[in-house]
């Protein structure tokens, strides 16, 4: 079964294992830019270990299904609403809801509503990381 969580995951600031706040606080992820092209992606946070991104998607917009082998996968819906596939099954989830595609299982994005829809994205073990 594929875990989606209806929680609030966003603290105010994020301080632990060495990341100091200041590194993602200043970032608002409800103002990640949208493209007119594609999904707009804004990195946040990386390391050799993980990724943090906002993806904002225009109405119509999506992620292609794909997979990541060795990697998980987690988007917590910041602002709007948005269809996120994992596996065989597809929810709409809107701001503070939250959902888990663990590796090797396909996954996707929609944006099927007539508003924006931002993500927070993190992904472990970061699969390409270039630091």
């Amino acid at each position: 079964m594929i875990e989606f969580r209806n929680e609030s995951l966003f603290p105010p600031r994020i301080s632990r294992h060495g990341v100091r706040a200041a590194h993602v606080a200043g970032h608002d992820a409800r103002t990640a830019p949208l493209r007119a092209d594609k999904l707009g992606k804004t990195n946040l946070f990386e390391s050799r270990r993980m990724f943090c991104d906002v993806y904002a998607l225009a109405p119509g917009q999506e992620q292609a299904g794909h997979v990541h082998a060795e990697a998980d996968k987690v988007y917590a819906v910041v602002e709007g609403r948005c269809r996120v596939s994992v596996g065989e099954e597809a929810r709409v989830l809107g701001p503070g809801e939250v959902a888990i595609a663990p590796a090797g299982v396909g996954h996707g994005l929609l944006n099927d509503s007539g508003a924006p829809c931002r993500l927070l994205v993190f992904m472990a073990p970061h699969p390409a990381f270039k630091g």
